[in-house]
């Protein structure tokens, strides 16, 4: 998988984002340097994964992700940069273009020569993406595409020459009126009428450029459609889905990076006679910090296998892998401040700005809010399509006592405690079977739950956000469990030199996840009283618009 020149990239990568780059720098003059950006293109980092007979390195999933990885460790605005030229500026023509478009554009876009950028986001449709204001209609000779409208918070806008832009564009309905679609298209801003504003001014990734594109009459050519005419919402999430893989794997190199830190302050340190390293307090901090890197961790490269291995369907399992990895990198940096203490505050660490950088990455490429939703969502969906069977297998119980049986054995296993999951034990180490047993029990328990929400609440399941949140909470620890019973068992039993040390995180993450899926699902079905609290709280802040409370001291 890793050949000796893809090593030999990954050293070349790694002396130049850790000698050469200067990630304080950056974040000062809000951009990525001109030697850093000349040195990352003239070693192939704009087109990792363009194919090599146009021009790219066509790296694996796997690869790309070792080399995000190495990038994210020291500098996450370069991370964005590159990102978002090619994990989603670019990725539409790369997944989604026909061979004259990649022919055209790829070329010169993986040597960095041209920069691309994503354009989706409007003012009224952020996380809703097919509220999308922005049109294109045909011009009345039907040669072109005439584009109006603007982007906002556009990841390489003042950049880019090549734009991903995605656009309402009228098609007919059937009934002799239209109906507007969403459409993909290849924007050049050489078309004219292309125009951006100044770099925005933000709380972190400083050093990528971020600004508002409008469109003006742009004239687009009939060959510039990409995808399908009213296509485009598909390719759009084809590319989040397919990009998030990567912002986990980046994120497991950004905790690498203040994992170091804090670790070394803690053996230098000296207070009350002891180095702090000693402390229980301290102790627990590095513990989870390390423990959820090694979770971020093999949930990216989990990941990346099973794409390099053809799989089509991973958006779940991304969508839960870059909610975990940003909430993680965000934990652990808070830590390793809390560890450095007063020197962690200080801007010449370093750590202040990482943390400053991570914030944006619990929002954007969806929202960790909505990306619950979907991975809730989706699991109920597959248990809907379960119970449709078994609905179906009521209505003539006769011939169809299998699927009967089958439902009502699992139900009675489960209220007589017994788990009637997976077993997974044939597919770990022996060692870890009480892991393998947690595993199999929160699945079954994730499942019961399921069904008995699925069934209370029907079609209006979706309206229970407070609940569903708690069903994807569950769900993302069982995928980490999953994710580090499996690489923890491959450590033991090729007989690695870490395989104790990652037993001992495979023991504790799934001794605290099985009780926070035990939770989470109990909450989930309980937790209704609760849940109108909440909304009435939240529903009177808002209508007094502050907090609603006379103050303790009467004025």
């Amino acid at each position: 998988m890793f050949t000796n020149a893809c090593v030999h990239l990954f050293l070349l990568c790694f002396r130049h984002v850790q000698e050469q780059n200067d990630a304080l720098k950056n974040d000062m003059i809000e951009k990525v340097d001109d030697p850093t950006m000349q040195g990352l293109k003239e070693m192939g980092a704009f087109g990792l994964q363009v194919p090599q007979k146009l021009g790219g390195l066509g790296l694996s999933n796997t690869q790309y992700a070792r080399l995000v990885e190495i990038v994210g460790e020291y500098d996450l605005g370069v991370g964005i940069t590159l990102g978002a030229h090619q994990s989603i500026g670019f990725k539409g023509i790369l997944i989604a273009g026909n061979p004259e478009q990649k022919a055209k554009y790829l070329p010169k876009l993986a040597t960095g020569e041209t920069v691309a950028a994503f354009c989706l986001t409007e003012p009224a449709s952020g996380s809703d993406a097919s509220s999308i204001k922005t049109r294109a209609v045909l011009s009345d000779d039907g040669k072109h595409f005439i584009l109006n409208g603007g982007k906002i918070w556009i990841s390489n806008g003042g950049l880019a020459e090549i734009f991903t832009v995605f656009a309402q564009t009228p098609l007919p309905d059937g009934k002799g009126g239209t109906k507007d679609k969403v459409t993909a298209f290849i924007v050049e801003r050489s078309f004219g009428g292309v125009t951006n504003g100044p770099p925005e001014k933000k709380m972190g990734i400083k050093a990528s450029n971020t600004a508002e594109v409008y469109f003006e009459d742009v004239k687009i050519p009939l060959e510039n459609v990409l995808g399908e005419v009213g296509g485009g919402f598909k390719i759009a999430m084809h590319i989040l889905n397919n990009g998030r893989f990567g912002m986990a794997a980046a994120l497991s190199g950004t905790m690498k990076g203040v994992i170091k830190k804090a670790a070394d302050h803690a053996a230098a340190r000296t207070q009350f006679g002891e180095k702090i390293h000693k402390f229980g307090a301290i102790q627990e901090k590095l513990a989870r910090m390390a423990m959820m890197q090694y979770v971020t961790e093999s949930m990216a490269y989990m990941i990346s296998a099973n794409m390099d291995q053809g799989s089509k369907d991973f958006q779940l399992e991304a969508a839960i892998s870059k909610i975990y990895g940003s909430e993680a990198a965000w934990f652990a940096t808070d830590e390793a401040i809390q560890i450095l203490g007063g020197m962690g505050y200080m801007r010449d660490c370093g750590v202040e700005r990482v943390m400053r950088d991570l914030r944006i990455f619990r929002i954007f490429e969806g929202t960790n809010d909505i990306l619950r939703l979907f991975v809730a969502l989706t699991g109920i969906q597959f248990a809907g399509k379960n119970l449709q069977e078994l609905q179906r297998a009521l209505k003539n119980p006769l011939s169809n006592m299998g699927v009967i049986t089958a439902a009502a054995t699992k139900r009675i296993k489960r209220k007589l405690g017994l788990s009637s999951g997976p077993s997974l034990q044939q597919y770990v180490d022996p060692s870890l079977s009480s892991q393998s047993t947690q595993v199999s029990k929160a699945i079954d328990q994730f499942g019961g739950t399921i069904e008995d929400v699925l069934m209370k609440h029907g079609k209006k399941i979706i309206e229970q956000q407070f609940l569903l949140k708690r069903v994807a909470d569950a769900a993302i620890d069982i995928y980490g469990m999953v994710a580090v019973l499996s690489r923890a068992s491959r450590s033991i039993q090729r007989g690695d030199k870490t395989a104790d040390y990652e037993k001992m995180i495979c023991t504790v993450f799934c001794n605290e996840a099985s009780e926070r899926v035990t939770s989470n699902l109990a909450t989930a079905t309980s937790g209704k009283d609760d849940f109108k609290l909440m909304r009435d709280i939240a529903e009177e802040v808002v209508q007094k618009n502050q907090v609603v409370q006379d103050h303790p001291l009467g004025f």
